[in-house]
């Protein structure tokens, strides 16, 4: 797939690791516990498996159906394995921002007209992140679909990948 849009494999692979990295800067962001992590792991996976099956972007889905190898799950690990270890929580969250930043400059240079709705796609793996758990719950009572901080960090993603962030889901 990676020559399919011109992808050198160093850059395929960045690609490739994109999503995961994206759910996880909001992760770090604003850590839900263990049950809000697994909801949040849950939602990235959800939404490779539905870019899989209804995404109308050629890119999204080969980078969708790549992550559902084994291979592919393995350099998207690896990725996150890199950018994780030994790390700080802000240190984990600038690293997934500047991965998203490099990986909108290689979409932009090598993707045509796929890069803006892979942006995109990227923005919303995010946002399905950052919804998929309360927060601030208390026994599991109350609680908030979103934190600031999430919503921060979905704007920085925004940024990062250079496109207007759209307005969370209440």
């Amino acid at each position: 797939m990676a020559t399919m849009f011109g992808f050198a494999p160093a850059e395929w692979k960045k690609v490739v690791q994109s999503p995961l990295l994206a759910g996880f800067a909001v992760s770090a962001a604003d850590p839900s516990g263990f049950i809000g992590l697994l909801q949040e792991a849950f939602a990235a996976a959800r939404s490779l498996s539905e870019a899989r099956a209804q995404a109308g972007d050629a890119l999204i889905r080969a980078v969708a159906e790549e992550l559902l190898t084994s291979t592919g799950r393995a350099e998207a690990r690896e990725g996150v394995r890199t950018i994780a270890q030994g790390a700080s929580l802000d240190d984990i969250k600038r690293g997934a921002l500047d991965a998203m930043k490099e990986v909108g400059a290689i979409v932009d240079s090598k993707a045509g007209e796929h890069a803006r709705p892979f942006k995109e796609w990227l923005a919303q793996v995010a946002r399905m992140v950052a919804e998929a758990g309360l927060e601030d719950t208390f026994l599991g009572f109350g609680g908030i679909r979103m934190s600031e901080k999430e919503r921060a960090a979905l704007h920085e993603i925004s940024q990062a990948l250079g496109i207007e962030a759209a307005a969370p889901s209440a």
